[in-house]
């Protein structure tokens, strides 16, 4: 549905995947937002959850705007937040994680910078992202988790900053202008793969739009123990680098770049492995399990790079 036709100012858009408990929460601040009732909606695109997703949804059937609940069967967060598109009402699209806890003024916040850009320079919005630890977080995975704090005001964002899908907004010209999300980069069951945002954000900027940041649109995002464990940020640090190189691979000079990242992330490997044992002989289990983690994360470089230069995902 073009933009042309819509009703609806602003669309928010919440895949999720069995984290009914949390998709609760982010559902209660969101239909209390202190936005304009009539000009927003709430899509829940459930990507075959086994738990009480479902009727999660149904709860909020009274509010005004009521969640409308849609099944995603094709596995994957793009694959979702597409459907998502497909399904919008809304002149602006607003993407935000299933456990995210938002203020009342967080939509207003993201949306203003759109609304009010008639001459369509901005291809994107990102607001801050807070992470909270309800569980606790271990010392070890500290460094890795902090706001983005990009700048301190609204405004666009230097190149070598990119936001993050967990609570970013787009124009529905830019999807009609370059396109859906990236599904080879998807994140689904059983994997943590990443970077359908940022691949986006990519073409946002090379279609010369510019890509803002909006530090008042902060959110909180739930860090469950599940997420703070050795096995979780070995995985996902595994993972992250295989999305990266899957990425890159479809840009200019791969071929070049894949051959120097090769090389060095096998010294990269073997240095951080070395480093674990080390720290391990002395008992400083927290910086084993950091150097062990840099060591996988450099492993999915090595595991992904001879992969897509043989064609393969």
């Amino acid at each position: 549905m073009g933009a042309s036709s819509t009703t609806l100012k602003v669309t928010v858009a919440i895949p999720t995947y069995n984290r009914a408990d949390f998709l609760r929460q982010t559902l209660a601040g969101l239909v209390a937002q202190q936005f304009p009732r009539d000009h927003f909606e709430i899509l829940v695109l459930d990507n075959n959850s086994t738990d009480h997703t479902r009727a999660v949804v149904a709860e909020f059937a009274s509010a005004h705007p009521a969640p409308r609940y849609l099944l995603e069967t094709q596995q994957g967060l793009d694959y979702a937040r597409n459907r998502a598109i497909a399904e919008a009402r809304g002149e602006i699209i607003v993407f935000g994680d299933d456990d995210i806890l938002v203020q009342p003024d967080w939509l207003a916040q993201m949306a203003v910078p759109l609304l009010a850009d008639p001459a369509q320079r901005i291809g994107a919005v990102g607001g801050e992202v807070i992470p909270v630890f309800p569980d606790g977080l271990p010392d070890w995975v500290a460094e890795w988790h902090s706001p983005l704090a990009f700048r301190p005001d609204l405004g666009p964002l230097e190149t070598r900053h990119s936001p993050m899908g967990a609570n970013l907004a787009f124009p529905r010209f830019v999807f009609d202008k370059l396109g859906l999300f990236h599904t080879a980069l998807d994140r689904a069951a059983g994997n943590y793969f990443s970077g359908g945002d940022s691949e986006m954000i990519r073409r946002v900027r090379a279609a010369g739009l510019e890509v803002w940041f909006a530090p008042a649109a902060a959110v909180q995002h739930q860090m469950p123990a599940s997420r703070t464990t050795f096995r979780y940020a070995r995985r996902h640090a595994f993972d992250s680098a295989r999305s990266r190189v899957i990425d890159r691979a479809g840009q200019p000079g791969a071929a070049g770049y894949f051959a120097g990242r090769f090389v060095g992330n096998l010294l990269k490997a073997l240095g951080f492995a070395l480093l674990s044992l080390l720290n391990a002989l002395i008992f400083r289990t927290g910086a084993a399990k950091k150097a062990l983690v840099r060591a996988w994360r450099s492993c999915g470089y090595l595991y992904q790079i001879p992969r897509s230069l043989v064609g393969k995902i």
